[in-house]
């Protein structure tokens, strides 16, 4: 029996854990919106729109998202845009249902303050793990060493995962926090903006660290709230997430703050590029879960304001360094 395996989502990240997994498994599907990206596959082995530089292995296929309703396979990787997530999941619900998915996908949903598992959970019953950690997917495609987490109850459906990915430049290390796997790459990314930003207005490497350090309490203390381990905040998918994800010059989110701190638009800089920026979306949804359950982010807060009210960021940066003086403890 052939050894298949499924990647719904076509942009950068889920062509280069298809590239990935086609290491250990006989056919890798990748389910993708765009026909053009579809036929480019299929044709020249290259994502010509997502990830133009990289020559997929012949046993990584693509189809359109449209022959969703007769996928084969029982093994998944979730690569949809948080924000898209439960429509593709309602679209294609008997096709999901019942399957493991593994969701490599970061962020929490703006309309109902939920975090990707949890979106999913409510459209179609199927075995989750999150998989999440310090990784560019134009690294994981040049085969450069990368470390990530995987996150499951199930601790034989990680395993299972792990094996499948894990390699001589790709490692998988295994944690029940699924929660907190969750929150570290969501939050990340609104950190990551703040840190451009900072480093655009050219405040310098103190206030990057400073940023940083602050963003990794916010992160863990906003975690905690919701279940997940203070431990799980110093790993892959928290703090080492955090620091690549903030100061990679591949960080998408890293290069929307610092347009910001050019002037640009955020209306602009979302038109000027095709891959997500899901930091952007993010800001909006972890600021109004802070406030619903009642936890201090004033990071958040500000990039939120910068985001969607047109703060001065250099009035954010005032308005941090003056709050009340406290403790540094969570």
């Amino acid at each position: 029996m052939q050894d298949k395996l499924a990647v719904v989502g076509g942009g950068s990240w889920g062509t280069a854990l298809a590239a990935l997994a086609a290491q250990n498994t006989d056919s890798v599907v990748i389910y993708a919106v765009e026909d053009d990206l579809v036929k480019s596959i299929n044709t020249n082995h290259i994502n010509n729109l997502f990830m133009p530089d990289m020559k997929l292995p012949d046993n990584v296929t693509a189809k359109p998202f449209s022959e969703l309703k007769d996928l084969d396979c029982g093994r998944i990787i979730w690569s949809v845009p948080t924000q898209f997530s439960a429509k593709v999941g309602r679209d294609y619900k008997e096709s999901f249902t019942g399957k493991n998915i593994l969701i490599a996908t970061k962020g929490i949903e703006i309309e109902s303050g939920k975090l990707i598992v949890h979106v999913l959970r409510d459209v179609f019953d199927a075995e989750f793990a999150i998989l999440s950690g310090p990784s560019f997917a134009k690294e994981v495609a040049q085969q450069k060493p990368t470390a990530v987490s995987i996150a499951s109850k199930n601790e034989k459906d990680a395993v299972w995962w792990q094996k499948k990915l894990s390699g001589a430049y790709f490692r998988c290390y295994y944690t029940d926090d699924v929660t907190g796997v969750e929150v570290g790459g969501a939050i990340k990314n609104v950190m990551a903006i703040a840190t451009g930003i900072a480093d655009g207005l050219g405040f310098g490497y103190n206030a990057r660290a400073g940023l940083i350090t602050r963003g990794l309490t916010e992160m863990a203390r906003l975690g905690i709230a919701l279940g997940g381990k203070p431990e799980t905040f110093m790993g892959l998918s928290g703090m080492g997430d955090l620091v690549l994800t903030c100061t990679g010059d591949l960080s998408r989110n890293r290069n929307v703050g610092l347009k910001i701190a050019e002037g640009m638009s955020l209306k602009d800089i979302t038109e000027s590029t095709n891959m997500v920026a899901e930091g952007v979306y993010t800001t909006k949804a972890a600021y109004s879960l802070a406030k619903k359950i009642g936890v201090d982010t004033p990071i958040i807060n500000e990039v939120y304001e910068i985001l969607y009210n047109n703060k001065d960021p250099k009035r954010s940066v005032v308005d941090l360094m003056t709050r009340p003086l406290k403790s540094e403890q969570i």
